[in-house]
């Protein structure tokens, strides 16, 4: 697992128990993603809006975020002015529960599937390839 900077860990260790695990879940596979393809070369991981906020550092992709909403579970949150939220859900509208255009929505104890998030992730770390 890649070390966490102290003012991210921070933020993981603030969110609700139920929800930490699975967010450190996306977080890994952010960097999974990453490392799996030359084209978004390394991640930056820094917080943004008092979020852990993930950024390619060449610029090839669009910044993830990673959270809590304040109805409870967890969220994975993509810039609203593009379209991978509205590009994610028309694929997969029957599969997730969606924050308009910002954010693919979790219920706490719930497991999404990976691999398709994957697919988002993928989407949002290559954006502007």
């Amino acid at each position: 697992m890649i070390v966490l900077p102290p003012e991210v860990g921070k933020t993981f260790e603030a969110f609700p128990a139920t929800s930490r695990q699975m967010l450190l879940a996306l977080r890994q596979l952010i960097f999974d993603v990453a490392s799996e393809n030359p084209d978004i070369g390394d991640i930056s991981e820094t917080l943004k809006w008092g979020q852990p906020s993930y950024t390619t550092v060449k610029k090839s992709g669009s910044p993830i975020r990673l959270g809590v909403p304040k109805p409870g579970g967890f969220a994975i949150y993509c810039h609203c002015q593009t379209t991978l939220i509205n590009d994610f859900a028309a694929l997969f509208d029957r599969d997730f529960k969606f924050d308009g255009n910002r954010a693919v929505l979790f219920a706490d104890g719930e497991t999404p599937d990976l691999e398709k998030i994957r697919l988002l992730i993928l989407a949002a770390l290559t954006y502007h390839c």
